[in-house]
């Protein structure tokens, strides 16, 4: 549904403009999402036509259509039959590929539609790059701040620490370029390799406990990068591979475990006891399984996304929090839709969807108190939806309209 132009006898309503390369910048002037279902978060009672109201890029009024005033010259968006939440989260996320090189020099609008296409329309207003290069990064992230560019915010790990000879050969360079990371042999390499990501002002560090089994970091290794990066109150994102490598990196301090490990079967109680203990996050990616053996058997395919899904269910019945991420940007294939099944079918349902990538992602991260809610006094970070999850989870791929702080960064045509 379009966006209306609609006489209300207490505001004076204009009409939102299509976006185009337009980005984020200075949020000014109120925006209110009108006549949706609003999921202030995934455990609060949804508000059946209900209104959102964003000012100067922040939540300021949160109820029903009728207990709402809507200010004279606010822009209005028809959300009837929609559902209104927070702004999406992908937890996992590269910007690896050549589309990306050289992100100070690519036009804006072209940098706008390949962020549509990967994140945007997808409802992502936040991801975490686990992986890429920093400088690079970083120049895409400052032209998305500075509003010529719209996009989602960015964090970013920068480059993973890697144990030495062990960088994955599957990054072929015609598609990924130069693969860029930090190789160390043991704890003194890690933390001096650390402590130069920390420096050069990276959000997180990601490790790879392993990569193939000849190449596993050993635990002493990986605790010093935890110790570093813990000691600067950055987290830990850590490649697991193996269940070998997986309780290592828990061990180790690991904060978020970046994927499951169908390689290896089951995960015990022993081992989930040992990540929830520790509290750790769990980044799913349950698609990757089937996307990496495409070229495999069925049944092989078959087999490693069941045993996956077989882990997350093992850990959500722990109790166990889980973000959403899907590795796109290694990924090639965007669509989100198949992820989503694959954590139904692991037994978790609309609201603990909607946790994983809202709400936890937000406390995970330290936001928690800025994002994750569609709630008064936070940012105006949101996504409309053409359906509501609650009735069918392929709601949560029909995005109408991404918001970040108060502007549509995305309107689906």
């Amino acid at each position: 549904m379009k966006l209306l132009k609609i006489a209300l006898s207490i505001a004076a309503i204009f009409v939102v403009s299509a976006v185009g390369a337009q980005g984020v910048g200075t949020v000014k002037g109120s925006i209110a999402l009108v006549g949706g279902t609003v999921y202030i978060d995934p455990v609060a009672t949804p508000i059946e036509n209900g209104t959102v109201l964003i000012r100067d890029g922040v939540i300021v009024a949160v109820d029903r259509q009728d207990k709402v005033r809507v200010p004279r010259g606010t822009t209005v968006i028809d959300c009837a039959g929609m559902t209104v939440t927070a702004g999406f989260w992908n937890s996992h996320v590269h910007f690896h590929e050549r589309k990306w090189f050289e992100a100070d020099k690519v036009p804006a609008a072209d940098l706008t539609a390949q962020l549509k296409d990967m994140l945007t329309q997808r409802g992502f207003t936040s991801v975490y790059d686990t992986w890429s290069n920093f400088g690079n990064t970083t120049k895409l992230r400052a032209r998305i701040e500075s509003g010529e560019v719209s996009g989602p915010r960015i964090r970013t790990t920068g480059e993973a620490l890697m144990h030495k000879g062990g960088v994955p050969q599957q990054m072929a360079v015609d598609t990924f370029g130069p693969v860029e990371e930090a190789e160390v042999a043991d704890a003194h390499d890690a933390r001096a390799a650390t402590k130069k990501l920390l420096d050069s002002g990276v959000d997180g560090i990601k490790m790879y406990a392993m990569t193939y089994p000849q190449f596993a970091m050993a635990e002493e290794t990986m605790a010093a990068a935890v110790d570093e990066a813990h000691g600067r109150g950055k987290l830990v994102f850590a490649h697991p591979t193996l269940a070998a490598g997986l309780l290592r990196a828990v061990n180790a301090g690991a904060d978020v475990i970046v994927h499951t490990t169908p390689i290896t079967g089951p995960w015990n109680d022993t081992l989930l006891d040992a990540m929830k203990s520790k509290d750790v996050s769990v980044i799913p990616t349950l698609k990757l399984w089937r996307y990496e053996t495409r070229d495999a058997p069925p049944a092989l395919q078959r087999n490693l996304t069941n045993n996956g899904i077989a882990q997350l269910k093992a850990w959500v019945g722990k109790g166990g929090t889980v973000l959403f991420g899907t590795d796109v940007g290694y990924m090639l294939d965007y669509d989100t839709s198949e992820e989503f099944k694959y954590m139904a079918d692991a037994g978790m349902d609309h609201r603990q969807m909607l946790a994983s990538l809202t709400t936890a992602p937000a406390l995970r991260f330290g936001d928690g108190q800025r994002l994750g809610k569609a709630a008064v006094g936070l940012i105006g970070d949101l996504v409309v939806l053409k359906g509501n999850p609650a009735q069918s989870i392929d709601a949560f791929t029909a995005v109408e309209y991404t918001i970040r702080d108060g502007r549509v960064i995305y309107q689906a045509k």
